[in-house]
């Protein structure tokens, strides 16, 4: 696909004998793509992505994917810490919680759509490893949040989406949380890895107490992925 070279110099080798096998979908949360783009690029910022995507879907390309972006911060999945060294970075341009989240436009979907097509045929990354900000980082960060279209993302095949449609489910309120971190996520702070699994795959309902689409959902996820 076409992009727009905007190299940034924040990027560093990858740990020897990592694999790429994580991509990590962000929001800029700044008020203009054009603020964004320089501070992505900007060496006293210490941060970078691999790719950033505005709302006409134009493709920015900053940091070589052989190299090690800078874009998740403190943040972990599936027992590892260091994400930056295993994954892909893609901003999307949008104001943010912060600034006035906004709808994700169709003509950034199908970019980034299109964009991911081409990491996955080019790294082995398994669907559950296909995440946001807020479930690598969830006491921290909220992106790409609610607002993002999971769902049709899954159905292009990339990442997971639960199929909700059954009411037979086994799992329990008291397996929740064990579910929670078999599927990926650091159980550190349970009450913002509720809220990062509800933003991801129930955002219908962010802030609700944990009932039986949560638990339907979360199995149908466990089951998926194995």
């Amino acid at each position: 696909m076409d992009f727009i070279e905007r190299p940034s110099p924040n990027h560093d080798e990858r740990p020897a004998g990592a694999p790429v096998d994580m991509l990590v979908i962000h929001y800029t949360g700044m008020r203009s793509f054009a603020a964004a783009l320089d501070r992505l690029t900007d060496p006293m910022a210490k941060v970078s992505a691999h790719y950033a995507i505005g709302r006409d879907g134009t493709v920015y390309r900053m940091v070589a994917e052989d190299r090690r972006a800078w874009h998740a911060g403190v943040s972990s999945w599936r027992g590892h810490t260091d994400i930056n060294g295993r994954s892909i970075g893609v901003e999307l341009e949008n104001k943010g919680h912060e600034y006035g989240y906004e709808d994700f436009t169709d003509a950034q979907m199908s970019a980034l759509i299109s964009l991911c097509e081409e990491i996955l045929a080019r790294h082995p990354i398994p669907s559950r490893n296909v995440v946001g900000h807020s479930d690598v980082a969830p006491t921290r960060k909220e992106d790409p949040g609610e607002k993002f279209d999971w769902a049709r993302m899954a159905a292009a095949g990339i990442g997971l989406w639960p199929e909700t449609t059954s009411l037979d489910f086994a799992l329990t309120k008291s397996e929740f949380p064990y579910g929670l971190m078999k599927f990926g996520y650091d159980l550190t702070d349970e009450t913002s890895v509720f809220r990062a699994f509800h933003r991801h795959f129930r955002p219908v309902d962010v802030d609700g107490p944990i009932n039986d689409a949560s638990l339907m959902a979360l199995e149908q996820l466990l089951q998926i992925s194995e």
